[in-house]
C-alpha cells in the first residue's frame, strides 16, 4: 500500500502572508477631533498663561533685549550656552543617501561631510549662504527670544548651456527679527501657517526685494522658524531669560539703591550748628552746609560757638553687595551654568565639574533642537525642490559638546588591546573625526591594511 505523503510543515512566513491576507483593518483615525489652539489664527490664545505683563509677546521683546544689554550676568550664561555650539563641528551625514545629494547639500550649506572633512571645495563667500554665520545669529536669538525666524532664498537654476547644472541653489536665509514680527498664523492643530511682518511706515524705508514689508504674511513653506521649548502651537516659544526675570530686575534695584547709599553717605553729610536760633545764623549755616566742596582751598569759617561736621551714618547698614550676589547666583542657576560662580565663591574643582557636566547636557540638548530644525526645514526643503519628497535627504550632525577626548582614545585603546573590539575604517574616520585630524588617504587605509595582514 503507498505511503501517503507527511503533510508539510506551514512556515512562519507562509503563516504570516496568509494571516496578512486575510486581515481586515479596524477603522483608525484618520483626522484630528482635538485641538491645540481654540480656534484657527488665534496665536495669543497660547500667551495668556504667561502672568507678568511685560512679558507677554510682543511686550516681552523688548524685556529680553534689554535684560542681556544691561546685565552682564545675563549676557553672561546667554554668551555660555551659545559659544559652545558654535565653536563645535558640524558636518553633513549622507549615510544611505545619494553621493550627488549629499555633495549638494554639502556645497549649499558649506559643511563637510562625514568621513570627508575635505569634501567642501574653495570657493567665493560672497552671495553664498554661511552656516557659521547662520548659526551666529540663531542660536543667541532663539534662546534669548524664544524664537529665530529665516525666510528661504535661492538662486535660480541655471541650465546647462549657460554653465549650471539645472537645480536650485540655497542663497541664503535672510534674517527675520523678532521686532519685525506682527502676528504669528496657527491652524487649529498647533502647525505654523505662516508669519506676518510689519509694514514700512514710509516708501522711502522700502526695500527692495522684500515682498512682506506691506504686511502681508511669510508662508510656512518658506520659513526657518527654530523655537526654544515649544508647547502646542505657541511658536513664539520662552526665553531661557524667563526665570531670571525677576533675579534681574531685582538686582537692578539693588545696584541703585547701593549707588544712591555711596552718593548719599560715602563722605557724610555736612551738618551746621549754629551759635543761636536767629534766623540769619540759620541761613548762613545753611548756606556753608549746601555750598561744601573737596578741594585744595576749601575751608569753613564759623562763628564762635558754632559747629560744622560731615556726619556719617549711624548703626549698621544693610549688606546690599551680598544680595546682588545672591540674585547674580541665581541668573546662572536658571540656566544650569553653576560654574559661572565658582569665582566667587569657594567649592572645589570636582563640584564644579558636576555642575560643568549637567550645563554640558543642557547644551547638548539645545544643539541638538537647532540640528533637527535645520534638517527638516532647511536641507530636506532643499533635497524636496531638486531632487522629490521621495529621495532620502542627508542630516545634519554636529560633534559631541564637552567630549572628553581623553579618556575616550584610552578606552578605545584598551579595548583593541583586549580584542573586544578592532581597529577598522570606520573607527580610524571616527576618531580622526573626534580629534579634528584630516582624513586619511585612500592609499594609506590600503598600506596598513597590508601591515596588518601581514
Amino acid at each position: 500500500m503507498a505511503r501517503r505523503p507527511a503533510p508539510r510543515i506551514q512556515s512562519r512566513v507562509d503563516r504570516a502572508r496568509r494571516v496578512k491576507a486575510d486581515f481586515v483593518p479596524a477603522s483608525a483615525a484618520t483626522r484630528e477631533r482635538g485641538y491645540t489652539t481654540e480656534s484657527a489664527d488665534s496665536w495669543w490664545t497660547d500667551l495668556t498663561n504667561e502672568p507678568t505683563p511685560e512679558l507677554r509677546w510682543p511686550e516681552s521683546v523688548q524685556v529680553f533685549e534689554n535684560m542681556v544689554r544691561q546685565d552682564a550676568q545675563a549676557s553672561s550664561v546667554l554668551s555660555a550656552i551659545a559659544t559652545p555650539i558654535m565653536r563645535t563641528g558640524w558636518r553633513i551625514d549622507g549615510t544611505g543617501c545619494d553621493p550627488e545629494v549629499v555633495a549638494h547639500v554639502s556645497r549649499d550649506l558649506g559643511l563637510p561631510i562625514v568621513g570627508e572633512e575635505n569634501s567642501v571645495p574653495s570657493t567665493r563667500t560672497r552671495g553664498r549662504f554661511s552656516w557659521t554665520e547662520h548659526l551666529a545669529v540663531v542660536v543667541p536669538d532663539h534662546l534669548q527670544f524664544g524664537h529665530a525666524v529665516f525666510e528661504q532664498v535661492y538662486y535660480r537654476p541655471r541650465s546647462i548651456d549657460e554653465g549650471g547644472d539645472g537645480l536650485f541653489h540655497l542663497r541664503k536665509l535672510g534674517y527675520r527679527p523678532a521686532r519685525t514680527i506682527a502676528a504669528w498664523k496657527v491652524a487649529a492643530d498647533g502647525g505654523l501657517i505662516g508669519v506676518q511682518q510689519y509694514a514700512t511706515q514710509t516708501d522711502s524705508h522700502r526695500l527692495t526685494g522684500y515682498v512682506s514689508i506691506d504686511g502681508t504674511t511669510l508662508p510656512v513653506d518658506r520659513l526657518v522658524v527654530y523655537t526654544n521649548r515649544r508647547k502646542g502651537g505657541n511658536w513664539i516659544g520662552e526665553s531661557v531669560l524667563r526665570s531670571a526675570y525677576k533675579n534681574v530686575m531685582l538686582k537692578d534695584r539693588f545696584l541703585r539703591i547701593d549707588a544712591q547709599v555711596v552718593e548719599r553717605n560715602g563722605l557724610g553729610i555736612p551738618v551746621h550748628t549754629a551759635a543761636d536760633n536767629s534766623p540769619d545764623s540759620l541761613d548762613a549755616g545753611l548756606d556753608i552746609a549746601a555750598g561744601v566742596q573737596a578741594g585744595d582751598n576749601s575751608g569753613v569759617s564759623l562763628a564762635k560757638d558754632a559747629k560744622f561736621e560731615l556726619v556719617g551714618v549711624t548703626g549698621s547698614l544693610p549688606n546690599i553687595l551680598e544680595k546682588i550676589k545672591y540674585h547674580d547666583e541665581q541668573i546662572s542657576r536658571s540656566v544650569l551654568a553653576h560654574f559661572l560662580n565658582l569665582g566667587s565663591q569657594t567649592g572645589s574643582w570636582a563640584l564644579g565639574s558636576t555642575f560643568a557636566d549637567f550645563f554640558t547636557l543642557s547644551i547638548q540638548a539645545v544643539a541638538e533642537n537647532i540640528r533637527s530644525t535645520a534638517t527638516k526645514h532647511v536641507v530636506e526643503d532643499l533635497v524636496d525642490i531638486n531632487y522629490g519628497p521621495d529621495v532620502a535627504a542627508p542630516r545634519i550632525v554636529f560633534d559631541e559638546i564637552g567630549s572628553r577626548q581623553e579618556s575616550i582614545l584610552t578606552a578605545i585603546a584598551s579595548l583593541i588591546q583586549s580584542g573586544v573590539i578592532h581597529g577598522d575604517e570606520d573607527l580610524e574616520k571616527f576618531i580622526r573625526s573626534t580629534l579634528g585630524l584630516p582624513p586619511a588617504t585612500t592609499a594609506a587605509l590600503a598600506a596598513a591594511n597590508q601591515e596588518e595582514n601581514a
